[in-house]
Order: structure tokens, then C-alpha cells, then sequence
């Protein structure tokens, strides 16, 4: 079943318990999931179909002149090219004032992969100098203005995927080593990229801009790896993920609109450090406070977020599990300590769970009687 269907079913049911309660009419529940099946499905297949057509299109474009590039006179290919991207975002442009949604964005597509296309045939033409890294700069910048103008949150991915490929150029190039200040630009793309996000609405765009975050920081570690760096993970991003999960008037809203992903990645970022600490204090004396500390998170993570925020809760999950067979694998040698150490994991869980449904009816009640 689809996503949208287990949905349909969930908010199906929930209408049918109000309405049994005398919560809700039976009419303005029918109203409501009438009003929900007429929206419009977030995935079309007739989309995705035509932004396929749209890639492929480009690439035969770009193959047929880089084929016969010899042959064209310069002044032909210099113009063919330019009338190529301005005839396909004019183009989109008619579509979109027809309300062609899809059709403006597959035209999109076509100009913003030809513009890099074109950028690196011109350079050869008139033997400019340069490099591929510069290439995916005036590549990335031109998606940026096209999705930024057309406000197309197709477009934004494609920017997106090339924030990763710029990256991959840059490490392909620098054989993984930090080389200027080139390294900085991936992070400044993954925020460009989540403010494009927010322009355009293109909401799984942002999953690209936070793994890339997650990616150049990984890759920060091969560069520095050590100890103080693990645990700089694992601070920063459990602070991130208590500031996104306490409500804060204004960053509420801000956090709310970005859904699950702010709180999941930065706990995730946490994770990555635990992961690090774990290689680094292998065998070491520490490694028991460690693990320890290590719980704590994984239950602080479910008090706080795992109510609402599934991604955070199978995350906690796994990594509370994870955590107990490695302690149990690691620091326990008879069967008596292995049963000791989850007699003692299980009593502080209950006591930590005995707090959380505390506090749960405590704001249930404060929230009832605000209502009233």
C-alpha cells in the first residue's frame, strides 16, 4: 500500500472514532475526506515520466552536437546553443502561464542540463581556460537562478544533485585532500540548496542538502579524525536536535514546516559521533560510560521526539539495541553479568519511562485546561 493510502486509511479511522464520540459531525467527516481525496497526489507517474523524457532528451541534444561538433561552423554552435537554453526557458515560461506545471518543468530541466553542457563545449570551442570544478560552480549557480526565477522545485533538485556532483568532482580532483577553500563550498551549496527548499517548496529536496552536510563532515573526519572532532559531533548535534525538539515560539514554526528531517539528521549526526567515539575508545577504560551515555541519548531521543517523529523513534530504537549488544559483547565475560547488565539497563529504562509518562499527563492536563 502506498504511502498516501496508509494515510487515507489512518485519517479514515481517526474520523470514524471522533464521529463514534460525538467529536465531530458525521457529515463534516465525509466533507473532510471528500475535500482529502480531491487533492491533487504528490506523486505522479506522468511527472516523473516526463522529467525522464526531459534528461534523456538533453543528453541526446548534447550527444548529437558533441558528435558533429567538427563538422558546425563555431558561429553556428555558439548560436544553436544559446537559442537552445533560451528557447526551452521561454518555453517554460508559456507553460507555465498555460498552468503546464509539468510540462514548464521538464523544458526546465532540458535548459538547465544543456547550460552545462554548453559551458564545457564553448570552453573547448575557444580553448578557455579552466577546470571541471569551475564548470560545476557556473553549473550549480545557473540551476540556482532558473529555480529561483521559474520558483520550480524540480529545478531545485537538479541544483541539489549537482551541489553532489561538484563535490565529487572537487575530492575526484583533489584526491580527498583539502586543497584552498574549494571544501567550503559544498556546506554553502547544502544551505543554498535548503533555502531553495523553502522558496520553492520542495520538500524532499532538503534530504540532498542534509546528507551532504552529513557527507562533508564525514569527510572532515578522514582529514582530522581524533577524538575531540568525534565528540564535536556528537555535542553539536545533540544540541541541534534538543533545540529543534523544544518549542521555541519562533524556531516552532520554522521546524514544524521542515517536518521530520531537522531533528532526524541531527540526531543522526550525534549517532555518527557516538559511532567514532566507539571506534576511537575501542578496548579502552572508558568505553562502559560510553555505552552508558550512549543509552541515555538513545531514551533522551525518544522522550523528546519519539511521540510524533517516527524516523527519530526507529533510530533511537536501533541504536539503544545496537548499543546493548555491543556492551553485552564487549565488557561482559559470564552469562550472571550479561543478565546483571540488562537487569540494571532494564530498571533505569522503566524509571526513565516512569518520568516521561509523568510529564506526558502533566501537559496533557495543562493543555486541557488552556482549551477550556
Amino acid at each position: 500500500m502506498t504511502g498516501w493510502g496508509m494515510y487515507r486509511g489512518r485519517l479514515q479511522k481517526d474520523l470514524a472514532l471522533w464521529v463514534d464520540k460525538g467529536l465531530l459531525a458525521d457529515e463534516t467527516a465525509s466533507s473532510l475526506l471528500r475535500e482529502y481525496d480531491n487533492r491533487p497526489a504528490s506523486f505522479s507517474l506522468g511527472n516523473v515520466l516526463m522529467i525522464l523524457a526531459a534528461i534523456l532528451l538533453a543528453a541526446a541534444i548534447l550527444l548529437v552536437v558533441a558528435s558533429n561538433w567538427d563538422a558546425i561552423p563555431r558561429l553556428v554552435r555558439l548560436v544553436f546553443i544559446l537559442a537552445l537554453i533560451w528557447a526551452v526557458h521561454l518555453g517554460a515560461a508559456a507553460m507555465l502561464i498555460r498552468n503546464a506545471v509539468a510540462a514548464a518543468n521538464a523544458l526546465l530541466v532540458i535548459g538547465t542540463l544543456s547550460f552545462g553542457g554548453a559551458i564545457s563545449l564553448v570552453g573547448q570551442m575557444y580553448h578557455l581556460s579552466g577546470d571541471e570544478q569551475t564548470v560545476m560552480y557556473l553549473w550549480f549557480a545557473m540551476a540556482v537562478v532558473s529555480a529561483v526565477l521559474f520558483r520550480s522545485a524540480v529545478v531545485a533538485g537538479v541544483a541539489g544533485f549537482l551541489s553532489w556532483a561538484s563535490f565529487a568532482v572537487y575530492l575526484g580532483n583533489s584526491d580527498w585532500r583539502w586543497v584552498t577553500f574549494d571544501p567550503w563550498v559544498a556546506p554553502v551549496m547544502a544551505l543554498i540548496v535548503i533555502a531553495l527548499v523553502r522558496y520553492t517548496g520542495a520538500g524532499r529536496v532538503r534530504h540532498l542538502a542534509y546528507l551532504m552536510l552529513l557527507g562533508w563532515l564525514a569527510w572532515l573526519y578522514t582529514l582530522h579524525s581524533g577524538l575531540w572532532l568525534a565528540l564535536l559531533y556528537v555535542v553539536v548535534g545533540m544540541a541541534a536536535f534538543v533545540l529543534v525538539s523544544l518549542p521555541v515560539p519562533r524556531l516552532s514554526e520554522l521546524v514544524r514546516s521542515a517536518g521530520a528531517a531537522p531533528a532526524f539528521y541531527a540526531l543522526l549526526l550525534a549517532v555518527i559521533g557516538l559511532f567514532l567515539l566507539h571506534v576511537e575508545l575501542d578496548g579502552g577504560t572508558w568505553i562502559l560510560a560510553l555505552g552508558i551515555v550512549t543509552l541515555g541519548l538513545s531514551v533522551l531521543a525518544i522522550a523528546m521526539q519519539g511521540r510524533d517523529n517516527g524516523a527519530v523513534r526507529y533510530l533511537a530504537y536501533t541504536l539503544f539495541a545496537v548499543e546493548m549488544l555491543y556492551l553485552a559483547s564487549v565488557t561482559v565475560g559470564s552469562i550472571l553479568g550479561t543478565s546483571g547488565l540488562f537487569l540494571c539497563s532494564g530498571l533505569f529504562v522503566a524509571v526513565v519511562a516512569w518520568v516521561v509518562i509523568r510529564l506526558e499527563r502533566r501537559f496533557s492536563i495543562k493543555t486541557e485546561r488552556v482549551a477550556q
